[in-house]
């Protein structure tokens, strides 16, 4: 009897741990719904909303997904996973955001004086329901010294950095941030360097201080990406586009 009952609870532990995998298992690191969904509605940064909201089945699922996921397990994460998966749900939650209302001319559409998109309260994370400025400005921004996710997330305009047409992972994330960052320094239409003045994108004056740690100041940060040593060149910051990404 004792040997019966041994067998059983151990069947019975095999089982319980076959069916229910553990919280590591159960998310996609490879983000690959996303990823699928990028590289099929995305080029070029432009998004086909139009496309992407007749078949949005594979982003509603990653976003299931990303919502299902609890803090315990997201700080168990290494820090380039918690930053790509940070990323991805921004970019994610944004386009959702975008599609729930299409067709819409421009972002700013979708909010108000008092209240922009960016503050409603549309994404679910870590079992509440927040917003988009929550996961930039209380987590990305406040948790990680990395002023390179100024060029990873997309806020649906023309102006942003240029959505990228795959998922963020986090064994290619520096690689992909480094893209990023050339992509978007190197597109005259959002960053230049002329008549001896620099023409940056409205995100270096909106964000400043995250570009200015250590003692340097924009243009010094800005200059390893121009040809010429732009480090104590004057700024002046462009007007920036809120038409809508898309295709």
């Amino acid at each position: 009897m004792k040997t019966l009952t041994a067998i059983t609870c151990a069947l019975l532990i095999a089982c319980s741990e076959a069916v229910i995998p553990t919280s590591a298992a159960a998310f996609d690191h490879s983000h690959a719904e996303l990823d699928a969904a990028m590289k099929k509605y995305v080029a070029r940064g432009m998004v086909d909303y139009a496309g992407l909201k007749a078949n949005r089945t594979g982003l509603d699922s990653y976003i299931a997904k990303t919502s299902a996921v609890s803090e315990s397990d997201f700080k168990s994460w290494s820090e380039a996973q918690q930053l790509a998966f940070l990323i991805n749900v921004y970019n994610a939650e944004t386009v959702q955001l975008i599609l729930d209302n299409y067709p819409v001319k421009s972002i700013k559409d979708i909010g108000n004086f008092i209240s922009t998109a960016q503050d409603k309260k549309v994404v679910t994370l870590f079992g509440k329901t927040t917003t988009l400025n929550y996961v930039e400005h209380d987590l990305l921004r406040a948790k990680y010294s990395e002023p390179r996710i100024h060029f990873a997330i997309v806020c649906a305009a023309v102006s942003c950095p240029a959505l990228r047409s795959e998922a963020f992972v986090a064994d290619k994330l520096e690689a992909q941030l480094s893209d990023q960052a050339t992509n978007f320094l190197t597109d005259k239409s959002k960053n230049e360097y002329k008549g001896g003045k620099l023409h940056l994108s409205k995100i270096f004056d909106w964000f400043e201080g995250d570009f200015t740690k250590g003692g340097k100041s924009v243009a010094g940060y800005v200059n390893p990406w121009f040809s010429e040593d732009v480090s104590k060149a004057d700024v002046e910051f462009m007007d920036y586009d809120w038409d809508l990404n898309k295709q």
